[in-house]
């Protein structure tokens, strides 16, 4: 199981590799930090060959998914996953339940119970599944049908 949630498809190019991966560079402005800024172009990141590694030029959510991919003849792959600063950033915030009561533990603000455990347990599930899981699932849709609109293919198969 994954802390944070990936997403791995493959699809079906329409037309070749190399009228495909000069769509790709014409629409992607070059960044190897990538970071957020306004752009014109689709996409900012690296085009190495027929690999890529890009995050969607929209300003304030598009830094959060990372997509890593390979063009190849007639097919392709994408990941998308969270970027790696967000998840420097989540990892904090997924500590702050399990410290919080602990740290209430300690300085006797609150007496121990048992129950406790189950609440900072339950406070870490509903950042990572509600807040983390769904801001993943509507970012890394939409930057994937970015992705489908520039390349212009179908998709083949679902992986997770």
């Amino acid at each position: 199981m994954n802390i944070f949630p990936i997403k791995e498809r493959t699809f079906k190019l329409f037309d070749t590799q190399s009228e495909t991966l000069e769509r790709l560079k014409r629409r992607t402005e070059k960044s190897k930090n990538l970071t957020s800024q306004h752009t014109d172009k689709t996409f900012r990141g690296i085009i190495d060959g027929n690999q890529f590694k890009l995050i969607s030029s929209v300003v304030g959510k598009g830094a959060l998914c990372v997509m890593t991919g390979e063009i190849q003849e007639g097919t392709g792959f994408v990941k998308v996953e969270i970027h790696k600063v967000f998840k420097i950033l989540f990892s904090i915030l997924l500590c702050f339940p399990p410290i919080g009561i602990t740290l209430s533990i300690l300085i006797g603000a609150e007496e121990y119970h048992p129950i406790f455990i189950l609440v900072a347990l339950l406070q870490v599930l509903m950042i990572r599944y509600i807040f983390i899981g769904f801001a993943f699932r509507a970012i890394s849709r939409a930057s994937l049908n970015r992705l489908r609109d520039v390349l212009d293919f179908e998709w083949t198969t679902n992986y997770k």
